[in-house]
């Protein structure tokens, strides 16, 4: 099996939840709104109005809207970027989580 065939068959090994949810992205101190499009067990997939780079490091923050639930936070890393004008896709491998 190439790299290639078996990165692919890697993705496919987390399951994928299509969440469509406001996000903060912390970068060099400043934060920036997002939206997360999906999430798996190990990464997630983001819209972000600003331009980042692949292996850059950024904390994010997705807030509950229940009360009896605890948000997410993670410290990521960007592994691939998909531009689309002034916007970004980006995927972001979980370092930690918080």
């Amino acid at each position: 099996m190439s790299d290639r065939e078996r990165d692919y068959a890697e993705k496919r090994d987390f399951i994928r939840m299509r969440v469509d949810t406001n996000m903060s992205l912390i970068h060099a101190g400043q934060e920036i709104e997002g939206v997360c499009l999906d999430l798996s067990s190990s990464g997630m997939q983001v819209q972000a109005p600003r331009q980042f780079s692949v292996g850059d490091l950024l904390s994010v923050r997705i807030d509950s809207e229940h009360a009896a639930l605890k948000g997410l936070e993670a410290e990521t890393k960007v592994v691939w970027i998909n531009a689309d004008g002034e916007q970004q896709k980006l995927g972001l491998i979980i370092l930690k989580m918080s």
